[in-house]
């Protein structure tokens, strides 16, 4: 090993952080422009276009690599100024380009640009599959996702051969990268577009859903979403010998001298490892005090040794530097913006199918005979229902083929190495029932699909779409159909309709995910949670109360990971007119029990075979009424996801 066996990365939101990370002894430096990127909160925070060219040239004067961050969501209305912005980029020569929308690929083809390309944390890396997909598209190294541990990171640097970076220090998300829609939906600030309000960090009561009783008053405290900060100082040595090859600190909020205090240990520690393995212990104990000192929060080591547990988290809040939001009432149907939007201006108009998500045969039964064109099966499995056997496909095909509707697989959002192995060998044996099509839940599954059956593929929400740059990309890469981000609002839904050919499905009705995390939640909260001892106590439908008292509700799926929902449950009933560009309409009835399934199939049904009737004030008390939690519009009320421009 030499001192180019691995890279210190340090953070830097202004000239002053900037100097200190140089001269502490960063490798690289990474920083973002004023706009199109992921800390878009402090005015007095990030580069002018001058100023990025001057710090180009500072750190290249010193044999410093600079990257630049343009890592957030881009909608269309930023698309020109983009453009522009990358042109500048490529005039300037950073060493990188970090990136989580794929319009900045697409675009970095188009402009012919030289700068290398790395995906962000926000792009979720978790897989094999997804790593050879991006490397197809250019990207010479990922962020790897938090949610992979060391030996899982050291496998995929083997199988793959790509640069790996990931984070060792800082402010943590505690939900999945690119998966968290709550600040998005609830205050039109999106996590992915770099405005995230954090709700995350607020308290909350872990009740049972179904009875309202409080079950953790002896818990260990309510910020129970709170990860502490991570820390993998005194764990450098497996980092290095995983194969991890830039070591990222979070931090671009900091002040100078906190970038240059943490910089500088980090690289007296890297580097006594490199000159002499066995004994840089000596060091690492030495400043680990220091450390330790002057931290933030308290720390973890997330999941990089292994899964976190309630211990991972700042229950108690005491350490939070700094609340960003409190908790408010979820969009109910008082707003005015949907109402007096304009539809979309086609040159045809088109017939969109009604599709419903369901989770058993029966819910498929009752929804293709109240009218779905389509039912969605598959996927993640929320307990204590457990996933389809392949009888139960079977069963749901003959249903299909008597009703003349299709039969759509779901795919999981996120899929681990083993998880894939399990979903090759059952897409394999879905060949048999001959499905009409597949819902792509990540990319790594996208790549898995396409290399596995000749089946037509859609792109699930998780894949983000924000604009028709991204959409005529996907198209050109195979998929048929996309459905559009939840954080979209309705202009910036319906720009994309109309500038692009790529078919859009609409979620329309029913309980949505505000963020999934691959923790315990209930386990964290419960002492006397033991999944061994009671298998049932897993089965629980738990939920989270916040201070609005909206209550989210918690689901489990297989694969043990936590699916925080909105507390109301999505409705466009009243506004389906509006969105007649859509190529499918979307009902998620996971979560229904059938006869409420069967009930608001036959309403969409209705409602699209007669768009002209306009008054079913009655039908919305009917619907209000049955639904299992309130109703509301969610991102719809507001007229934009607020951008980066």
């Amino acid at each position: 090993m030499t001192q180019k066996s691995v890279e210190l990365l340090a953070p830097a939101g202004n000239w002053e952080s900037m100097k200190a990370a140089v001269e502490a002894g960063a490798d690289a430096v990474y920083l973002g422009g004023k706009h199109f990127n992921m800390r878009m909160h402090d005015g007095d925070f990030n580069f002018t276009d001058e100023k990025l060219k001057e710090a180009v040239e500072y750190a290249h004067e010193r044999d410093v690599k600079l990257y630049v961050t343009v890592n957030n969501l881009i909608s269309d209305e930023e698309i020109e100024e983009l453009k522009s912005y990358l042109a500048y980029l490529d005039e300037i020569r950073p060493d990188a380009i970090l990136t989580q929308d794929l319009a900045v690929i697409a675009l970095h083809k188009e402009l012919n640009m030289q700068i290398p390309l790395h995906a962000s944390v926000m792009v979720n890396t978790h897989n094999e599959p997804m790593a050879r997909w991006l490397k197809k598209q250019g990207v010479s190294r990922i962020v790897a996702g938090r949610e992979m541990t060391l030996s899982e990171l050291s496998l995929l640097k083997e199988r793959v051969g790509m640069e790996i970076e990931y984070f060792i220090h800082g402010d943590m998300c505690i939900a999945e990268s690119g998966q968290c829609i709550h600040s998005g939906v609830l205050f039109g600030q999106s996590s992915s577009r770099g405005r995230c309000l954090k709700p995350c960090r607020w308290p909350y009561k872990l009740i049972d859903e179904k009875s309202g009783q409080i079950l953790d008053n002896d818990g260990p405290g309510a910020y129970k979403l709170a990860l502490k900060d991570m820390c993998l100082y005194r764990n450098l040595r497996e980092l290095i010998q995983a194969g991890v090859y830039s070591f990222k600190i979070e931090g671009r909020m900091r002040p100078p001298e906190f970038v240059r205090r943490l910089t500088g240990l980090y690289r007296r520690a890297i580097d006594a490892y490199l000159e002499d393995p066995m004994g840089s212990l000596k060091v690492i104990e030495e400043d680990w005090p220091k450390i330790y000192k002057n931290r933030v929060r308290d720390f973890t080591t997330a999941f990089a040794l292994g899964q976190p547990t309630a211990a991972d988290i700042g229950f108690t809040g005491e350490r939070e530097p700094r609340f960003f939001s409190k908790a408010v009432p979820e969009a109910g149907f008082a707003d005015e913006i949907l109402k007096n939007e304009r539809s979309a201006k086609r040159d045809k108009k088109i017939k969109g199918r009604l599709s419903v998500r369901v989770a058993t045969v029966e819910s498929a039964k009752n929804a293709l005979e109240n009218g779905a064109d389509a039912v969605y099966v598959g996927g993640e499995a929320y307990r204590p229902l457990r996933p389809w056997t392949y009888a139960d496909y079977e069963r749901c095909r003959e249903l299909t083929n008597q009703h003349n509707a299709k039969m759509i697989l779901l795919t999981p959002r996120t899929t681990a190495h083993y998880e894939l192995g399990e979903l090759v060998q059952f897409l394999k044996r879905m060949e048999k029932i001959k499905p009409d099509g597949i819902v792509a839940g990540n990319i790594g599954m996208f790549e898995t699909i396409c290399q596995t059956t000749d089946l037509p593929v859609q792109a699930d929400a998780s894949f983000n779409l924000f604009n028709h740059v991204t959409a005529d990309f996907w198209k050109k890469q195979g998929v048929t159909m996309m459905t559009a981000s939840l954080e979209l609002s309705f202009a910036q839904l319906r720009t994309i309709a109309e500038s692009s050919t790529m078919p859009i499905e609409v979620i329309v009705h029913g309980a949505t995910e505000s963020m999934i995390c691959d923790h315990n939640i209930a386990a964290m909260s419960l002492p006397a949670y033991n999944g061994l001892v009671n298998p049932e106590i897993m089965d629980i439908h738990y939920a989270l109360k916040d201070e609005a008292e909206e209550i989210h509700p918690l689901r489990y799926d297989q694969y043990g990971r936590a699916h925080i929902y909105f507390a109301h449950d999505l409705c466009l009933y009243p506004y389906l007119d509006k969105f007649d560009f859509a190529a499918s309409y979307r009902i998620e009835a996971q979560d229904y029990e059938p006869d409420l399934m069967a009930y608001v199939t036959k309403l969409y049904r209705n409602r699209l075979d007669n768009p002209t009737n306009t008054t079913f004030d009655d039908t919305m008390e009917e619907l209000a009424k049955r639904s299992p939690r309130p109703l509301g519009i969610g991102i719809y009320r507001y007229r934009q996801s607020r951008n980066s421009i």
